[in-house]
């Protein structure tokens, strides 16, 4: 029998990327089979491919690289997708949970130490820390059920940070006291440098990243400097003192508002860690288990046992305890739990400085039995972990799902968005998908409408092209898109007939900026398009990547809760300040604000929403005064004859034109009752101009006062020479 033991452990680099590359294909799809979570194929494959098991590789410098990009990775989506405004309201939430994670499990694990293993209360001290913190391992499983932004991982993900902090700051203070250096010197240059650290990274960075992705529209560009910002803040982190674990996660903090969720750059940065580097990371965990100890009885099995038991219990005890005192369900503490009570790189980078540390001659203050419990404890808790998450975000999502919801029932959201010119095109479809509803299968329609003339096979094919493009942007961030290019004698009915075609709930346009194409502000057929249909159309000119706004401010008119629209470009508007993670600043009358002060608290409470009275539509100047270059002014107006129209709206082209210019507007015509004014009527004629001819006149007779008023002063001021 041929002995196929002198081909292993593989040492081609290239066949070792292809045997990875096969674990993290058939992995999920075996692990789905027999019932097991994804993660936990990854560390058993780990374990068999290892040295402890087949020795088919060998955990050389790739699986060091790409686990710590991996784990690295973990952290900063964890940042990058966290709630923020649900962080800032449950701050105090998190506070008492992130104290109550750390002081329980490192109680328990101390007096386990020093009262069952024997062990000094310095080893004892660097036992709680590993078992204090924790790894976020099971954080993918939270991604893939889309429950990134629900209370409890919220919760802990913030409590792991401040517990891996407290850890970090207790573990140098172990160090600096075992090696003599511990004096206040070492404190303040610790104290300076973690103050640095928050100084350049949430004053300096978050203006360098405005900067950059205004002025860099290019996809490689971007994701690459996003990379640099995470590494950076890594290595920073470790710098100081640190692991690099907090800078990335403070990175994906820092980041957060910068990249919306439904955005390709979001979805390359989670494709490449979820695809290659989060499986290598736990794939290398599994290689540094060694499974025989389990089988070997002893001391490792009653050191792992006791770490088990007692920093478990502290986790299940921190996730339940804060879980009753705030009145929270249990799911939401078997979440916790889940997501906190796995040891993974921090628990291994802990126990290495203990192997190493030595505290007398000969001898450090942690040995090797200590260091086969800590790795075989690794395996215990992941698995722990990664059981306890998946089953509590099932039962979450399913529970979710039972519950009754506006989206479900009767949603006929279709949006259609009308694209033209390349350099808006972008932007558009940006828009539509941040405001999309992610729960609804239906993707978004992008149309081109080209007039039929001469030029209509040339125009037909930058049409193609165009749509094209947009397809492709979409593909990246995982929008569904149907695309069309249509010929028309006139622009407006394509459109119009398009919509009634897809049977589409509303649609998104640009404002056009060509002089060339039309000098009105409306252009060529808006007009006609929002007399012709009675559904919310949505007119947007933007100045700036939408990524890069820190303000929405709106003006409602007065009476527009009482139009049928009002639910729909509430939502719409919602759903963009959440993505965006940014303020969103309502100005109409009290009875206006009310309801929509109501709505949002109901329907998205972490939405950041400030609401001013305001009294008159005249009041447009002031509230102009207020907007800065990265704000968006957007004005919800009303077709002629609705209950929330008024004269002064007729203006808002004059008024945007004078007070808003250069700024990214969004005009919203909500729903309407009634049938559209496709047919003239001696009620409401369908043709209206931008300007009525009695607006025409007025100005003429104004020019012509004060050219005669010029005039005579003239001749006064010859005489009297």
């Amino acid at each position: 029998m041929p002995d196929f033991s002198q081909y292993f452990p593989i040492t081609d680099p290239t066949l070792i990327f292809f045997v990875v590359m096969l674990i993290i294909l058939f992995a999920p799809i075996i692990m789905g089979k027999l019932r097991i979570p994804h993660l936990i194929g990854m560390v058993l494959a780990g374990i068999v491919i290892g040295k402890y098991g087949l020795n088919i590789l060998n955990r050389d410098d790739s699986f060091l690289l790409f686990g710590r990009v991996g784990l690295l990775y973990i952290m900063f989506l964890a940042g990058l997708e966290m709630d923020l405004e649900g962080l800032r309201k449950s701050r105090w939430k998190i506070g008492f949970f992130g104290i109550l994670t750390f002081l329980l499990p490192m109680l328990l694990t101390v007096f386990s130490s020093i009262w069952l293993l024997h062990l000094s209360g310095m080893a004892s001290l660097m036992l709680g820390c590993m078992m204090s913190s924790n790894t976020l391992i099971a954080y993918p499983i939270v991604g893939r059920y889309g429950l990134q932004r629900n209370k409890a991982s919220t919760l802990s993900v913030g409590s792991s940070m401040i517990s891996l902090f407290l850890a970090l700051v207790t573990l140098a203070a172990i160090v600096n006291v075992a090696r003599g250096t511990g004096g206040w010197i070492f404190w303040f240059l610790f104290t300076v440098k973690i103050v640095s650290f928050c100084v350049i990274m949430i004053l300096l960075i978050p203006r360098l990243v405005r900067w950059f992705l205004r002025k860099y529209s290019d996809a490689v560009m971007q994701f690459i400097f996003v990379m640099s910002v995470l590494f950076f803040s890594a290595a920073f982190s470790n710098y100081i003192g640190l692991e690099g674990i907090f800078g990335a996660f403070f990175a994906g903090l820092v980041l957060n508002r910068f990249i919306p969720k439904v955005s390709p750059l979001m979805n390359r940065i989670e494709f490449i860690g979820n695809a290659i580097f989060i499986p290598y990371f736990l794939i290398g965990v599994g290689m540094l288990i060694n499974i025989r100890l389990l089988f070997q009885g002893g001391t490792v099995l009653w050191i792992m046992l006791c770490l088990v038991v007692f920093g478990t219990l502290g986790k299940a005890l921190a996730a339940y305890g804060t879980t009753a005192f705030f009145r929270m369900p249990r799911l939401s503490g078997d979440l916790m739990f889940g997501l906190t009570s796995a040891h993974a790189a921090g628990a291994i980078a802990m126990v290495m400085i203990g192997i190493e540390l030595e505290v007398a001659p000969g001898q450090t203050m942690l040995n090797n039995e200590i260091l086969n419990g800590v790795v075989l404890m690794i395996l215990c808790t992941c698995i722990i972990s990664s059981v306890i998450t998946e089953n509590a975000a099932r039962k979450i999502r399913i529970k979710e799902k039972e519950s009754p919801s506006i989206e479900r029932t009767g949603d006929d959201e279709k949006i259609l968005v009308a694209v033209k010119y390349p350099e808006y095109a972008d932007n558009l479809m940006t828009l539509a998908s941040l405001m999309r509803n992610e729960k609804l299968t239906r993707g978004l329609i992008a149309l081109n409408v080209v007039y039929d003339d001469i030029n209509a096979a040339r125009n037909q094919a930058e049409g193609m092209r165009l749509l094209e493009h947009i397809k492709r942007n979409c593909s990246a961030a995982d929008v569904p898109l149907q695309t069309q290019v249509r010929l028309a004698t006139n622009i407006a009915n394509g459109i119009k007939h398009a919509f009634r075609e897809y049977q589409a709930s509303e649609i998104i346009m640009g404002l056009h900026f060509h002089p060339d194409v039309s000098k009105g502000f409306w252009g060529q057929f808006a007009q006609s398009l929002y007399n012709g249909l009675n559904r919310q159309i949505i007119i947007a000119r933007i100045t700036q990547p939408l990524n890069t706004i820190r303000k929405i401010q709106v003006a409602v008119p007065s009476r527009a809760e009482y139009e049928p629209g009002f639910n729909r470009w509430m939502e719409r508007l919602s759903r963009m300040a959440g993505n965006l993670d940014c303020r969103v600043e309502f100005n109409g009358r009290k009875e206006s604000l009310a309801l929509i002060r109501e709505y949002i608290n109901n329907r998205h409470p972490s939405v950041r929403a400030e609401f001013v009275e305001m009294q008159h539509w005249n009041q447009l100047p002031q509230l102009a005064a207020k907007i800065k270059d990265d704000h968006m002014f957007v004005v919800v107006t009303a077709r002629k004859g609705t209950i929330s129209y008024k004269n002064a709206l007729e203006r808002l082209p004059e008024e945007i034109s004078r007070y808003f210019k250069g700024r990214s507007i969004m005009i919203i015509y909500p729903d309407q009752y009634g049938e559209p004014q496709d047919q003239m009527t001696f009620a409401e004629p369908q043709h209206t101009e931008e300007r009525s001819a009695y607006d025409w006149l007025s100005e003429r007779l104004r020019r012509w006062h004060l050219n005669s008023v010029g005039l005579r002063g003239k001749n006064r001021r010859e005489k009297k020479s």
